[in-house]
């Protein structure tokens, strides 16, 4: 009898059905595995080679804290010149850092506030002008209409 030269199924493999693998451009700056109750952010630390510790002390200030290397071994970065921060991740003048959420909703709130007071004394300013005879509108709605608008 003769052998047949079929492969048997076992020996099949899903190589053959995988999708090809496409090459894409590398993260510069790659993201951290999420931490509960943690928002990550990117801080500059130097610029065009000369430190910025003004832009950096502020952000400590502000609640922001280096992350640990050790404590995200998925990014792994190949760090060839001696850094100011040792077991941090740096990439190009910017140090990963994160702080608690509730700093960043805090600090949402607090600018909210500031752009909305703005936004009154713009109001109060140009308000102080109108004239009954002709009065100005301080309307702010946008309206969005599709078709002929008939």
């Amino acid at each position: 009898m003769e052998q047949s030269a079929r492969k048997g199924r076992d020996l099949s493999t899903r190589e053959v059905a995988e999708r090809p693998k496409q090459w894409m451009p590398p993260k510069l700056l790659p993201d951290p595995q999420p931490e509960e109750g943690y928002a990550f952010r990117w801080i500059r630390i130097a610029s065009l080679g000369k430190d910025d510790a003004t832009n950096y002390s502020s952000k400590l200030a502000e609640g922001w804290e280096p992350v640990k290397a050790s404590d995200h071994p998925e990014i792994r970065l190949f760090n060839a010149s001696a850094s100011k921060f040792p077991d941090s991740i740096e990439v190009g003048g910017l140090l990963l850092c994160k702080t608690p959420v509730e700093f960043t909703h805090q600090r949402n709130a607090y600018y909210g506030k500031q752009a909305e007071a703005q936004m009154q004394s713009v109001d109060n300013t140009f308000m102080r002008e109108n004239d009954p005879r002709m009065p100005m509108f301080k309307e702010r709605r946008s309206e969005v209409t599709f078709g002929k608008g008939i």
